[in-house]
C-alpha cells in the first residue's frame, strides 16, 4: 500500500511539475526576448563562489534531482515495477531502443563533424514533462500506461547518467574520486549496519559532491551513487530512502526543475534564430528525438513481446504504447543538460536548445493527440 502511495505522489508531483516547467520555460523564453532581456540574463551570469548561478543550478542543485531519481530506481527495484524481470522488462528494451535508435540517427548527421559529440542529446526523457503532458488527458489513462512511461523515463535516466559519466568527463583527478568513493564506501558500511539516521547520510553526500566536483567527474552523479547507499529496508515510512525520496517530490518538482528550465531557457533569439535549425547539431536532435524515440521504442518493444522476452499488459494497446513512445521524445531537462556537457561552443548550445525545445513541444503535441484518440476508440469499443 506504502509503495502504490508512493508512485501515486510521485506521479502527482511530476504531472504538476510539468506543467509549472512549461510556464516558466515559456516565460524565461519571453523575458529573454523583451526590453527587459539584458537584467534577466545578467541575473543568471551573477558570479558566487567561483561559479555563476547557472553553474551552481546546473552543477548543485541538479545533483538534489538526481538524488531523487536514484531513489525512484532504488524503489522500483525492490519494491516497484522493476521487482519483477517480466513487468520490468518491456520498459527496459523499450528505454534501451529509445537511446540506441536516437543516438545512430543523430550520428547519421554528424558523425566525424565537430558537432558528433552531442550524440547523447536526444537518448533522453523528461520525467516531468512526459507525466506531465500524460495527465492532461484525466483519468481515462490507464494504470500500466503511465507506470510504462514513468519507469521507461527512470530507466532511460540511469541510461543518461551512465552516458555522462563515461562520455562526458574529460580529464579524471583519482585522488579526488577515490576520495569521493571512499566516503560512498563508508556510507554503504553505515547501511549494512543498519543506521538508519539520516544526518550522516547527507553529510556524507555533501563530502561525496565535493570531492567528485573536484575529480572532474559530473558531480550530479554523487546523487544517484548516495541513494544506492542509503539503506531502504523493506521500504517502510520509517526508512531514510521513504523519507528522502517523500521530502525530495516537491522541492524538485517545484523548485529544482523550474530554476534550471529559467536558468537554462534564457535565450535571446535573433531576427534568423530559425536558421540554426538547419544545422546538422539541431537536425540530429529534431530527428532523434522527434522520430528516433518512438521508432526505437515502439519496434524494441514490438520485436520484445514478439520473441516471448516481455508481455504487453492486459490493459495497454499498442497504439497507446506508441503514443507512450512519442512522449518519450520530450529531451527538455536531460537533453539540455547533456547539451551543456556535450559542447563548449556557445553557437552550438543556442541552436541545441532551440532544437531539444522544438523537438520536445513537437513529440509532446503529438504524443498528447496519439494517446487522446486511442483512449477515445477504446472507450467506443468498450
Amino acid at each position: 500500500m506504502k509503495t502504490k502511495s508512493l508512485f501515486t505522489d510521485f506521479f502527482n508531483s511530476e504531472k504538476a511539475g510539468g506543467l509549472i516547467l512549461v510556464f516558466v520555460t515559456i516565460v524565461s523564453l519571453a523575458i529573454s526576448n523583451s526590453p527587459w532581456s539584458e537584467p534577466y540574463l545578467s541575473f543568471w551570469n551573477i558570479h558566487f563562489a567561483g561559479h555563476d548561478l547557472v553553474h551552481w543550478i546546473n552543477d548543485g542543485l541538479m545533483t538534489i534531482f538526481f538524488l531523487l531519481i536514484g531513489l525512484e530506481l532504488e524503489r522500483e527495484i525492490y519494491n516497484g515495477e522493476l521487482s519483477n524481470i517480466k513487468n520490468a522488462s518491456l520498459p527496459i528494451v523499450g528505454a534501451l531502443g529509445g537511446m540506441i535508435v536516437p543516438a545512430g540517427i543523430y550520428l547519421l548527421f554528424n558523425f566525424g563533424t565537430k558537432a558528433q559529440s552531442g550524440a547523447g542529446i536526444p537518448m533522453a526523457t523528461d520525467i516531468a514533462f512526459a507525466v506531465g503532458i500524460l495527465s492532461l488527458l484525466g483519468k481515462r489513462v490507464p494504470a500500466s500506461l503511465k507506470i510504462f512511461l514513468t519507469a521507461l523515463a527512470v530507466i532511460d535516466d540511469l541510461g543518461a547518467i551512465i552516458v555522462i559519466a563515461i562520455f562526458y568527463t574529460s580529464s579524471i583527478a583519482f585522488t579526488n574520486l577515490f576520495i569521493s568513493l571512499g566516503i560512498m564506501a563508508f556510507l554503504f558500511v553505515l547501511n549494512r549496519m543498519k543506521v538508519y539516521n539520516l544526518i550522516p547520510y547527507l553529510i556524507g553526500g555533501v563530502g561525496m559532491w565535493y570531492f567528485m566536483l573536484q575529480s572532474g567527474v559530473h558531480a550530479t552523479i554523487t546523487g544517484v551513487l548516495l541513494a544506492f547507499v542509503m539503506p531502504f529496508g523493506s521500504g517502510k515510512e520509517n526508512s531514510p530512502s521513504y523519507l528522502m525520496q517523500h521530502f525530495l517530490h516537491r522541492p524538485v518538482a517545484f523548485f529544482i526543475l523550474p530554476l534550471f528550465a529559467m536558468a537554462n531557457t534564457c535565450i535571446a533569439l535573433g531576427s534568423n534564430w530559425t536558421a540554426g535549425l538547419g544545422e546538422t547539431e539541431s537536425l540530429g536532435i529534431i530527428a532523434g528525438l522527434v522520430i528516433g524515440k518512438p521508432l526505437g521504442i515502439s519496434l524494441f518493444c514490438f520485436a520484445a513481446v514478439a520473441i516471448g522476452i516481455c508481455s504487453l499488459p492486459r490493459e495497454l494497446r499498442w497504439k497507446q504504447l506508441i503514443g507512450a513512445s512519442f512522449l518519450g521524445g520530450i529531451g527538455f531537462t536531460m537533453s539540455i543538460f547533456i547539451a551543456l556537457l556535450a559542447f563548449a561552443d556557445p553557437v552550438f548550445i543556442t541552436n541545441a536548445k532551440i532544437a531539444i525545445l522544438t523537438a520536445s513541444l513537437s513529440a509532446g503535441i503529438a504524443g498528447y493527440f496519439i494517446v487522446n484518440a486511442t483512449l477515445k476508440a477504446y472507450s467506443r469499443i468498450s
